[in-house]
């Protein structure tokens, strides 16, 4: 039997190690569990897409949404529904997970990891060594480098935590001169204010007085002041971590992979966490099936993975890129200026041409595993997209530039004809 090691039990060890299951493989997960408590605001497509992975119980704990406030280049508005996530609750409910589906669990510090082409001895600090077939590298930020990949501007979240009066659920950004600030606070009184910083830029002091100083800087701000009140601050804590945009320059081998922040980790404000980590690991099951079953297709395996990380990447990149954009009081103070213009100039959002649409033959998912097939490269799907409700677009769109679109879409049913439409709209095609 392959013996298969996922280093890391956040969500994306976590999906990747369900996805192996109901493939039928045995898994062993090897982790630390998180040392310091915080918070994390998730969208609805968060929660659907953690449900769709088998993270169920990790959701069990999941507050009420609640509408984010905004203040950003100087204006207020309410945007989008937040979910408050408790990461302690979620960790704990995907070890539950993972043991309701047969994982095995060892709790522990890797020490060592020591890889050749016929596998992997993992040295863990109080447990016995293992060995690998197949080895997933999912530790997130922790994970050990592989050479010099993709870097934005250096950047640190500074996050404060401490216990107040309990009140409303509630959760706010702010852009300040120096960066922003994401706060919240949960019906149980516990109250969150991180602010991301320049690292070159930003003139922190020691380690000593840092806690100090980012409590004057939240008190300066007028909005922070309105969210918390003036409530006591109990328990006040600080955990700085880098929250640097960074891609790995390889994400796949013949025996191993990265998903998550180890493959690519983005700038906050561009994407959720959880799901960009998501993003990569859901696919990674069925790479890795590939790749154990179907050798001869490795290359095309590892060409799949490595180019969705990678646009994935640079996608989450662009909307950050963006967003740091529609802030316009500071254009020319170190922290704005840095993220304005990171990565490219390319635009987030192509406008649709279908004209333009090309057909290639590319790398997809068929029947768990990867293999090759005509797609229709978009400007919103670079590396093409195969088929919208179990119709092929390749031949569909071929057929679209001599014959009638009645004719081409005929043999299609309701529900087919009504997605197909609209998604030959949206390419900008005009019957």
């Amino acid at each position: 039997m392959t013996r298969i090691v996922i280093l890391g039990a956040g969500p994306a060890g976590a999906a990747v190690a369900l996805g192996l299951r109901r493939l039928g493989y045995a898994v062993t997960l090897v982790s630390e569990w998180r040392r310091f408590a915080a918070l994390e605001g998730v969208s609805v497509r968060v929660l659907e897409a953690m449900r769709g992975a088998g993270l169920h119980q990790a959701l069990a704990d999941a507050v009420l949404p609640s509408q984010r406030q905004v203040s950003w280049n100087g204006r207020q508005h309410a945007q989008n529904i937040e979910y408050l996530l408790d990461r302690p609750s979620v960790d704990r409910g995907l070890r539950e997970d993972l043991r309701q589906a047969g994982v095995e669990l060892i709790e522990g510090r890797v020490l060592t990891v020591q890889t050749s082409a016929d596998g992997h001895r993992i040295e863990i600090q109080g447990c016995e060594t293992r060995v690998a077939d197949f080895l997933v590298e999912a530790r997130g930020r922790q994970a050990p480098a592989l050479g010099k990949g993709l870097r934005g501007p250096e950047t640190v979240s500074l996050l404060n935590r401490w216990q107040g009066t309990s009140g409303n659920t509630a959760s706010a950004v702010e852009s300040l001169e120096d960066g922003w600030a994401w706060m919240a606070r949960r019906a149980d009184g516990q109250c969150y204010w991180q602010w991301t910083v320049d690292v070159v830029s930003a003139g922190l002091p020691g380690k000593t007085m840092l806690l100090d100083y980012c409590r004057r800087r939240r008190l300066d701000s007028s909005v922070a002041r309105a969210f918390f009140g003036n409530d006591p601050e109990l328990d006040l804590q600080l955990h700085a971590r880098s929250s640097t945009a960074i891609l790995s320059p390889r994400v796949c081998g013949d025996n191993w992979i990265r998903v998550g922040d180890a493959a690519m980790a983005v700038d906050p404000l561009s994407g959720n966490g959880i799901f960009q980590s998501l993003s990569s690991a859901l696919q990674a099951p069925t790479v890795i099936n590939t790749l154990l079953c179907k050798p001869e297709r490795a290359a095309l395996a590892q060409r799949f993975h490595q180019q969705r990380v990678e646009q994935l990447f640079l996608r989450f990149a662009r909307i950050g890129r963006d967003f740091y954009a529609d802030e316009q009081r500071w254009l020319d103070l170190p922290f704005w200026q840095a993220r304005r213009q990171w990565p490219d100039a390319e635009v987030a959002h192509a406008e649709a041409d279908f004209n333009a649409l090309r057909i290639e033959r590319a790398p997809v998912l068929r029947d768990g595993f990867v293999d090759e097939a005509e797609v229709v490269i978009t400007a919103d799907q670079p590396l093409g997209i195969w088929h919208v409700q179990g119709v092929e677009l390749a031949s569909l769109v071929r057929r679209l530039r001599s014959e009638p679109a009645d004719q081409v879409l005929a043999g299609l049913t309701v529900e087919q004809g009504r997605t197909v439409r609209g998604w030959l709209l949206a390419q900008g095609f005009k019957p």
